[in-house]
């Protein structure tokens, strides 16, 4: 059995997806980041970094438990232990593994960073919000441009390389951005957000996701002072 600590967000999303493709079974213990779950001491033994998710396998490596951090990571060994959604060849592995470090390294924070400026800063920085904005548009379209060239992201086959990003662009308007400006981005998107273990997984934690605007408890467990608290 899987422990899954996780939040519905892009990178709890994620995962949720790859488990849900998997089929495998987990149990879901959410981690309430607008509440400040992240910093309690027995989530920190898991996720030292105070990020959600983080992962327990219970069968882990020689049949001994296994604790994960960091969704990038997490989605590799599952896809390993699975033997899904990451080839064994190599030339093909590493494609995938590719486009994986570019959701991990440029699609999470420069998206994450339109979001932020965009929508929950406190102050409008036009600097800021034209920085990011822009860095979203470039970033959507190199993913435009390869779904040009390839049916999924890394090759022709659907992986978790597809799986990471997908999550992300599901608050395109929010980073200043439409669709229909990316018809092979529209298409690859529509296609993976059709899947029924896409659907399962969106459901996850579903009835938590906050609506409305944000609190000041939650903007200052994500933004404020609370995030650099020794520990």
């Amino acid at each position: 059995m899987i422990d899954l600590y996780t939040w519905p967000t892009p990178n709890g999303h994620k995962v949720h997806i790859l488990l849900e493709e998997l089929k495998v079974p987990y149990k879901v213990i959410p981690i309430n980041i607008n509440k400040g779950d992240q910093f309690k001491k027995s989530f920190l033994k898991i996720s030292p970094n105070n990020k959600m998710p983080a992962m327990v396998d219970k069968d882990g490596p020689s049949r001994k438990p296994i604790s994960l951090f960091e969704s990038g990571a997490i989605l590799i060994y599952l896809a390993e232990k699975y033997e899904k959604f990451l080839p064994k060849n190599t030339r093909s592995k590493y494609e995938v593994i590719q486009w994986l470090m570019f959701q991990m390294a440029s699609v999470g924070p420069m998206l994450g960073q339109a979001h932020h400026f965009r929508n929950y800063a406190p102050k409008k920085i036009p600097y800021a919000i034209n920085r990011y904005t822009n860095e979203a548009t470039r970033i959507y379209s190199v993913i435009n441009r390869r779904l040009k060239k390839s049916k999924y992201i890394a090759n022709n086959n659907y992986s978790i390389a597809d799986i990471a990003i997908f999550p992300w662009l599901r608050s395109y308007a929010n980073q200043g951005q439409k669709l229909e400006d990316y018809p092979n981005l529209k298409k690859w998107y529509d296609k993976i957000d059709q899947r029924p273990a896409t659907k399962r997984a969106l459901e996850v934690l579903k009835d938590k996701r906050r609506v409305g605007s944000m609190s000041k408890e939650a903007k200052e467990n994500l933004f404020g002072k609370s995030q650099y608290l020794k520990r």
